[in-house]
């Protein structure tokens, strides 16, 4: 059946395909579950027809369990009972028994208490459905709207063709407009069917672009980045090589310095001995005078060190006495 539906729809669409070349053929859909499950006087009937339902068994599921009990009652009283006694309420049991089923057909047979309050529930509904999906193919040109809940398989639905929301909104105002009391909610929903339809093509090539300059953002994004980090690379390079030249020059410094002081007793041993003070520099060795100062940059330090606590302590007294004084004030 499914197949020879499918043929079908196939062939009409494509004599309709070869009819309409020039123009296009447009198709759409619909998904009636959906849409049922958003409109909330369906979804109460349907709680209040299942909580109905539900009664209905359990009714069923206490006669049942009456009719057992009674078996089991009969089964234990056999012995004190005549044949005629025992086939009279065998009878009885299987009378009860026929009338719970029957009863159980009423409700729940194919055309039961249920099915029939189903149909009726869901007649209006689909009034209302099959008028929205006329309106739209009427309003926007469509050629073909197929309901994805039904028995024609839809393998594949690109949801920019998806109508479902346009009818529910349609029934929705229809709802609306049919339970309004006053003449301000009559105007309120008269006014809310003129907002406008979706237009799924415009959507779609909307969606495209704003991908599209997503796309470009961030490619513009990643080259920025990469420029930054190559950027930082060669801050980095450079900053290492300035740091390279200033250890060397140090070194050369130090070298220097080496040098200098290696050669200091010598100088000193060369020059003229006049005074006192000349033969004691002549008479020092190099490591003398390394030690000399050493322990004169640490008698700077040590002095620096104690200005510094000097001032330190200054400006806590300082601090201190401002203190005191907005206190006193």
């Amino acid at each position: 059946m499914k197949h020879n539906v499918l043929f079908l729809l196939t062939l009409v669409l494509m004599c309709s395909m070869y009819s309409n070349a020039q123009r296009g053929v447009r198709i759409a859909y619909i998904d009636t579950e959906y849409i049922l499950e958003n409109v909330p006087e369906y979804q109460e009937s349907m709680v209040q027809l299942d909580n109905k339902a539900q009664d209905w068994k359990n009714e069923i599921q206490t006669k049942l369990l009456d009719i057992e009990q009674k078996r089991k009652d009969l089964s234990n009283e056999k012995a004190l009972l005549t044949k005629e006694l025992i086939d009279e309420r065998e009878e009885d049991i299987a009378f009860e028994e026929n009338e719970i089923l029957d009863y159980q057909q009423k409700r729940f047979g194919p055309n039961g208490d249920l099915m029939i309050q189903k149909k009726q529930l869901m007649q209006p509904i689909q009034d209302q459905i099959f008028s929205a999906v006329q309106d739209l193919a009427a309003s926007r040109t469509y050629d073909f709207i197929f309901d994805k809940s039904s028995d024609a398989v839809m393998l594949y639905s690109a949801k920019q063709f998806d109508l479902s929301e346009q009818v529910l909104r349609s029934i929705t105002r229809t709802s609306k407009r049919t339970q309004a009391e006053t003449k301000a909610q009559l105007r309120a929903a008269e006014d809310e069917e003129l907002i406008p339809e979706i237009n799924e093509e415009l959507e779609a090539r909307e969606q495209a672009l704003e991908e599209k300059k997503a796309e470009r953002e961030s490619a513009i994004e990643k080259r920025r980045q990469e420029i930054l980090e190559a950027r930082e690379a060669k801050q980095k390079e450079i900053e290492d090589k300035r740091q390279q030249i200033l250890e060397e020059r140090e070194k050369a410094k130090q070298e220097k310095l080496d040098a200098r002081n290696s050669n200091t007793p010598n100088t000193v041993s060369d020059t003229p001995l006049n005074t006192t003070v000349d033969k004691e520099v002549a008479t020092k060795t190099r490591e003398q005078l390394i030690e000399e100062n050493r322990q004169k940059k640490l008698a700077e330090r040590e002095a620096r060190l104690k200005e510094l606590d000097a001032k330190k302590k200054q400006i806590l007294d300082d601090r201190q006495k401002t203190k005191d004084s907005i206190n006193n004030n």
